[in-house]
C-alpha cells in the first residue's frame, strides 16, 4: 500500500513536470514570435541600424526552438530621431555656408535730423548661416535670413573647406525674413568649387508632426554644427513683433544664435526649412522655428533674378529728397494705416520733387523689396547711385481709403536744403 502511494506520487509529479515543460516551451514560442515580429517591423520602418536583420535571420525556426537559447542582447538605446545621421550630413553639409558680417547700428537723436543720418553710428560683428540654392552665369546664389544681412556693411561667406569669399546682397524680403546673397564664381577657388554643392529642396507641405529632422548651421559663430530632433508642430503661428506673426515649422532640434539662415533637413537630406529663430526663456527648452521651404520658394525664385548690389560710397549715393517717419505695426493697427514710411515732407530740388510721390503718402516697397521703417529705406537706398531710377510702391489716401500705385523716381544727390 505504501509503495502504491509512492508510485502514484511519482507519476503525478512527472505529469506536472511535463505540463510545466510544455508551458515553458509555449512561452518560448510566443516570446520568440513576438520578438521576431518586433525586429522585422523595426527593419521594415527604420532600416537595420543595429544588425537586427542579421540577428533574426540567424534565429532557428520558432517551431523547434533550442532547449536553452542564449539571451538576446538588447538593442542600443535610441537618443534622438536617428542614431546615425552621417549620410544625411555628408550629403547636405557641402551646401551649407557660414556667414560673418559687420552690421551698422544707428542711435536716434531727438528732432527730425536723424532721418538723414543724425545720431551716433557704430558697427558690430555678426554671424549667421546660408544655403547654396543655385547659380547663374557669374554668381553662386545663397539664401539666408533678412535679419542676417540687414544693415550690413560687409559680408563674408565661408564654405565647407573653410575658404572665405566676400558676398553681396542680391535681394531681400523683410516681411518673410528672407534674403538672397551672391558670391562671384570667379572669386571661388577651383578646389572649393569641387567640394561645394547646390542643396536639394524638399516639400515642407508633406511634413508630418513627429518626423525626424536635422539642423545644420553656424551656431554661435563657431562654424558648422549639427543638431537632431523632430518636427514638433506645423503651421505654428509665431509672434515676431507686437503686431506681426509668421507661420513656421516648430522643431526641438537645437536652433542657436548663428543658426539663422541654415538648413532644416528631412531624413532624405532635403531642405524643408530655413532656420529662423528660437524661443528663448528660462522656462522653455527645445522650441526652434524654421521658414517652410515650400512657402519661401516663389519669393526666392524672384529674389535670385534681381541685380546684385554693393553699398555705394556716400558722395555717390542717390537720395529721394524726402523727410519721413516709420509707421510700425502698432501705429498701423492703431490708425488704420499701411505699414511703411510716411512721407511728411518733400524737399524742394530733391529727386522726389515734382514726381508722382506726394506728402502723406506711405512708401511700402522699393523695386519690389519691402520697407517698413525709415532705417530700412535708408539702408536699401545706400546701394543705389545718383542717376539710377527706382520704382516705389506707394499707398495714397483717396476718399478715406488707401490705394496702392507705383512711382518711378530718378535719384539725385542730397538737396542743400535737406538739413
Amino acid at each position: 500500500m505504501y509503495e502504491d502511494r509512492e508510485v502514484r506520487k511519482q507519476e503525478s509529479f512527472a505529469k506536472k513536470a511535463g505540463r510545466l515543460a510544455a508551458g515553458a516551451l509555449l512561452f518560448g514560442v510566443v516570446a520568440g514570435s513576438v520578438m521576431a515580429g518586433v525586429n522585422m517591423a523595426a527593419v521594415h520602418f527604420l532600416g537595420d541600424p543595429y544588425g537586427v536583420q542579421a540577428q533574426t535571420e540567424s534565429l532557428p525556426p520558432v517551431e523547434t526552438p533550442p532547449a536553452s537559447p542564449p539571451p538576446a542582447a538588447p538593442p542600443a538605446p535610441r537618443t534622438s530621431a536617428e542614431t546615425d545621421v552621417t549620410e544625411i550630413v555628408e550629403k547636405a553639409m557641402p551646401s551649407v555656408v557660414a556667414i560673418t558680417s559687420m552690421t551698422r547700428y544707428q542711435t536716434r537723436s531727438f528732432g527730425f535730423g536723424w532721418f538723414f543720418g543724425g545720431g551716433q553710428t557704430y558697427e558690430v560683428p555678426g554671424s549667421g548661416s546660408g544655403i547654396i540654392i543655385g547659380q547663374n552665369d557669374t554668381e553662386l546664389l545663397i539664401v539666408t535670413n533678412n535679419h542676417v544681412v540687414e544693415n550690413t556693411t560687409s559680408l563674408m561667406v565661408t564654405f565647407i573647406d573653410e575658404e572665405g569669399v566676400e558676398a553681396a546682397v542680391k535681394g531681400t524680403d523683410a516681411a518673410l525674413d528672407l534674403a538672397v546673397i551672391a558670391v562671384p564664381l570667379s572669386d571661388i577657388p577651383e578646389d572649393t568649387k569641387s567640394r561645394i554643392s547646390i542643396a536639394e529642396l524638399g516639400d515642407s507641405d508633406a511634413l508630418k508632426v513627429g518626423q525626424g529632422v536635422v539642423a545644420i548651421g553656424n551656431a554661435l559663430g563657431y562654424g558648422q554644427s549639427v543638431t537632431v530632433g523632430y518636427v514638433s508642430a506645423l503651421n505654428r503661428e509665431v509672434r515676431v513683433s507686437e503686431n506681426e506673426t509668421r507661420t513656421l515649422i516648430q522643431t526641438d532640434a537645437a536652433i542657436n544664435p548663428g543658426n539663422s539662415g541654415g538648413a532644416l533637413l528631412n531624413m532624405q537630406g532635403q531642405v524643408i526649412g530655413i532656420n529662423a529663430a528660437k524661443y528663448s526663456s528660462p522656462e522653455v527648452e527645445g522650441m526652434g522655428y524654421a521658414i517652410p521651404i515650400s512657402q519661401a520658394e516663389a519669393v526666392l525664385d524672384q529674389l535670385m533674378t534681381w541685380k546684385t548690389r554693393r553699398e555705394v560710397e556716400e558722395e555717390n549715393r542717390g537720395y529721394l529728397g524726402i523727410q519721413g517717419t516709420s509707421v510700425d505695426a502698432q501705429s498701423a493697427a492703431m490708425f488704420g494705416m499701411p505699414e511703411g514710411v510716411f512721407v511728411y515732407r518733400i524737399l524742394e530740388n530733391g529727386a522726389a520733387y515734382g514726381s508722382g510721390l506726394r506728402e502723406k503718402d506711405i512708401i511700402t516697397k522699393v523695386d519690389g523689396q519691402t520697407v517698413r521703417t525709415m532705417e530700412e529705406l535708408q539702408a536699401l537706398l545706400s546701394y543705389y547711385e545718383q542717376g539710377e531710377t527706382v520704382k516705389l510702391t506707394v499707398q495714397t489716401q483717396e476718399e478715406g481709403a488707401y490705394k496702392e500705385h507705383t512711382v518711378e523716381i530718378t535719384l539725385r544727390d542730397m538737396p542743400e536744403s535737406g538739413e
